[in-house]
C-alpha cells in the first residue's frame, strides 16, 4: 500500500488550506459571535472548484476524486466545521448522490449549476420527529397525475435559507408509511421557488454558528414528476447511499478538527509557564497532546482507507461509518482536552478552542449518532448486517 499523495492531491490539499487561512480564518472568531453565514464565501469557494471537486468535467465539475474531497473537508474544517459543512451537504449529500441517481436530464438542469457553484444544495431527511428513525419521517408525497404533492417539515437542515434546490425524501405509498416499509419512501428534487415552500434559520444554536442551519416547510407544494430521482419506492436506498458519502466528509472534517486542537494546544503548551516551566513539560498535558496526535493519524488512515475503496467502486458502508463514528468521538475528546490544557484561557472566546469544543459536539449527533454508529460496527461482527452491492455505488473516476 501506498500512503504518499499524489501531486494533484497535495495541490487540493495546500490550496484548500491557503485560502481558508487567508479568506475565512482572520474573519471566522467575529461571524460565529454573530451567528452570522457569510454568503459571500460561496462564489469563493465555487472559483476555487470545491463546490464541484469530485463530479466528472462533464457534468461542470472538477473530476476529482474521493480522496481529493476528503483533503478538502479537513482543511476547511481546520478553519471552521461551517466550511466542512458546505461540502456535506452540497457536494456530498446531494450532488454526488445526483450523479449516481440522477437522470440525464435531472444531471443536466441540477447538477451541472450545482457544481459549478450557480446554484447551492442540500439535503432533506432529517425532521422534528424522526432523525436516526429515518422511517419515523412523516413528509409524504402524493401522486397527482404528472406531479407529486409534498407536505411535511424538515429539520436541523444545513443552508436551509440559503440553498437553491432540496434532496427531500418523503413517503409515496401511505400503506407503507403505516407499516414503516422503507420500501414506501421516494426521493425529490424540490426547488426553492416552488409555490407552498418555506424556510428558516435557527438562531440559538449551541455550535457551528457560523454556519447556516434551519428548517424548511412544504404546504402543498408541487413537484414536476420529473424531478421524482431514481424510482418511486427507492428513496431509502437514496437516502443511505447520500449517508455513506456525507458520512466521509463528516469523518474527514473531524480529522482536520482534531488537528486543530492538537495544534492551538501544542502552540499554548509552549507560551503558558506554570510552577516555572512551561505547561508542556508536565506529564498529564504531554499525555493529553500525545493522545491528540494518536487520534489524528488514526483518524487520518480511517478515513483515507474509506476514501480509496469510494475510489475502487467498492461498497464501503461499513469502513464509512467506522471512520464517522471514530474520528468525531475523538475530535470530541481532544476539544475537550484542548479546553482543558488552555484552563481558565480555554473558558474564554478569545482563544478558538472554546469553538472547537462547541463544533466538535454535532458531529457526535448528524449523520448517524455515535451509539447508532457503535450498533452498525457491533452488527457487523457478530454477522446480524452485511452489506449487498448498492446501485451504482461508483466514483467518478477511479484513481
Amino acid at each position: 500500500m501506498n500512503f504518499d499523495l499524489s501531486d494533484e492531491h497535495r495541490l487540493v490539499e495546500q490550496s484548500t488550506r491557503e485560502w481558508a487561512a487567508r479568506e475565512v480564518a482572520p474573519r471566522i472568531q467575529q461571524l460565529d459571535r454573530e451567528h452570522s453565514f457569510d454568503r459571500s464565501i460561496l462564489p469563493k469557494m465555487a472559483e476555487l472548484g470545491l463546490l464541484g471537486i469530485c463530479v466528472p468535467a462533464d457534468y461542470g465539475g472538477a473530476g476529482m476524486d474521493y480522496i481529493s474531497l476528503g483533503l478538502a473537508c479537513e482543511e476547511l474544517e481546520y478553519a471552521d466545521t461551517s466550511l466542512r459543512v458546505i461540502l456535506s451537504v452540497h457536494v456530498a449529500l446531494n450532488s454526488l448522490t445526483l450523479l449516481t441517481w440522477g437522470s440525464e436530464a435531472q444531471k443536466k438542469k441540477y447538477l451541472v449549476p450545482q457544481a459549478q457553484g450557480t446554484l447551492i444544495a442540500t439535503y432533506g431527511l432529517t425532521e422534528p420527529s424522526a432523525g436516526s428513525d429515518a422511517r419515523g419521517i412523516q413528509t409524504t408525497a402524493e401522486k397527482r397525475g404528472d406531479r407529486y404533492v409534498l407536505n411535511g417539515e424538515k429539520m436541523w437542515i444545513s443552508l436551509a435559507d440559503v440553498a437553491d434546490t432540496f434532496l427531500v425524501i418523503a413517503w409515496t405509498d401511505s400503506a407503507k408509511k403505516r407499516q414503516r416499509d422503507p420500501s414506501g419512501l421516494s426521493a425529490f428534487i424540490v426547488e426553492r421557488q416552488f409555490k407552498g415552500f418555506s424556510s428558516g434559520t435557527l438562531t440559538e444554536k449551541w455550535g457551528i454558528r457560523a454556519g447556516n442551519t434551519g428548517f424548511f416547510k412544504m404546504d402543498a407544494v408541487e413537484v414536476p414528476e420529473e424531478n421524482l430521482v431514481g424510482q418511486a419506492g427507492e428513496g431509502f436506498k437514496i437516502a443511505m447511499f447520500a449517508l455513506d458519502q456525507g458520512r466521509l466528509s463528516v469523518a474527514a472534517g473531524a480529522t482536520g478538527l482534531i488537528r486543530a486542537c492538537r495544534d492551538a494546544s501544542a502552540k499554548y503548551a509552549h507560551e503558558r509557564k506554570t510552577f516555572g516551566v512551561e505547561i508542556g513539560q508536565h506529564q498529564l498535558v504531554k499525555e493529553m497532546l500525545a493522545q491528540m496526535e494518536s487520534d489524528y493519524q488514526a483518524s487520518r488512515l480511517l478515513w483515507l482507507r474509506a476514501a480509496w475503496l469510494k475510489n475502487m467502486g467498492q461498497r464501503n458502508t461499513r469502513e464509512t461509518g467506522l471512520a464517522k463514528w471514530f474520528s468525531t468521538v475523538a475530535s470530541e475528546r481532544a476539544a475537550s482536552d484542548a479546553v482543558q490544557i488552555h484552563g481558565a484561557n480555554g473558558y474564554s472566546d478569545e482563544y478558538p478552542v472554546g469553538r472547537f469544543y462547541r463544533n466538535a459536539k454535532g458531529a457526535v449527533i448528524y449523520e448517524g449518532t455515535r451509539e447508532i454508529h457503535k450498533l452498525m460496527q457491533a452488527d457487523y461482527l457478530l454477522g446480524y448486517r452485511t452489506d449487498k452491492p448498492l446501485r451504482c455505488e461508483l466514483p467518478p473516476h477511479r484513481s
